[in-house]
């Protein structure tokens, strides 16, 4: 499984933004470009909108509204506080 981190998915991002900027690319591959852009679009929008989640779990967390044994076990918060 894959261990990819928020700077990767930036990565990603700004190298098809380049592709999509290139002005040598002829129409045909430019519209396969435009769809591979908003599939990859679709999919960082899930992994912002999932680790923001967890920013806002986490946080709650700290600010102490609940403990840890509160959280569910998908957030992996009990992992986090145990690393920190």
């Amino acid at each position: 499984m894959a261990r990819n981190k928020i700077t990767d998915l930036n990565d990603h991002l700004f190298a098809q933004l380049e592709r999509l900027n290139d002005e040598t690319l002829k129409a045909d591959k430019m519209e396969i470009e435009f769809q591979k852009a908003k599939a990859i679009s679709g999919v960082a929008a899930q992994i912002i909108k999932a680790n923001k989640l967890t920013l806002d779990a986490m946080r709650i967390l700290k600010d102490g509204s609940v403990g840890p044994s509160d959280m569910p076990e998908t957030f992996g918060l009990k992992q986090l506080k145990a690393v920190s």
